[in-house]
């Protein structure tokens, strides 16, 4: 049965935002660059209630299986969303745009995470998998990404890199730690 604190509530309110998110990003164009700050402003709204929620869940001791599954879940969605929405926007953009080479492996990185959970879940019956330092790096960086070209700062794009570098490390890290998991072993 599933549990619904309230942090998973807040994490159910994030998932909620999601859409009115895309939706703003699809309805963007030149004319109508105020989206792109309502956009913004939506992002910003779950990112902050991503920490808000996770806070709630370890100092009212409301860490549950449901929110394991629907906090990184909402991460997910959130962020696939939203570099296939500004790649598609891309041509609206005059000061930096998303290039392919950079949205293709995160948003690669993200379906792998989330095949493996489900892959872990289907064989062991367990799906939680702790974030470590480089899984939270790798959400922090790609949370610079979306917000530089949100708001369009040139020096954003110097992020980029870095930002697949860590991607890679923490996909590689977490896949090794599935197979562990999968297969019961330690390497």
């Amino acid at each position: 049965m599933m549990q619904l604190t309230f942090a998973s509530k807040v994490t159910i309110g994030r998932i909620v935002l999601v859409p009115f998110f895309i939706v703003t990003l699809l309805y963007y164009t030149s004319e109508r660059d105020f989206l792109r700050f309502v956009a913004l402003g939506l992002f910003l709204v779950a990112v902050i209630t991503d920490f808000i929620d996770g806070y709630i869940a370890r100092t009212l001791h409301q860490k549950t299986k449901t929110g394991a599954i629907l906090d990184p879940l909402a991460d997910k969605i959130l962020l696939i969303s939203a570099f296939i929405c500004l790649y598609k926007m891309r041509i609206y953009f005059d000061v930096i745009q998303f290039p392919l080479w950079l949205v293709i492996p995160l948003i690669g990185h993200e379906i792998v995470l989330i095949l493996g959970a489900m892959t872990i879940q289907m064989t062991t019956g367990n799906f939680v998998i702790e974030a470590d330092f480089l899984g939270k790096a790798t959400l922090f960086f790609q949370i610079i990404c979306i917000l530089g070209m949100l708001l369009q700062v040139q020096a954003s794009s110097l992020v980029w890199l870095m930002t697949l570098v860590v991607s890679a490390v923490s996909g590689v890290l977490y896949i090794r730690e599935g197979i562990r998991v999968i297969h019961g072993s330690v390497y």
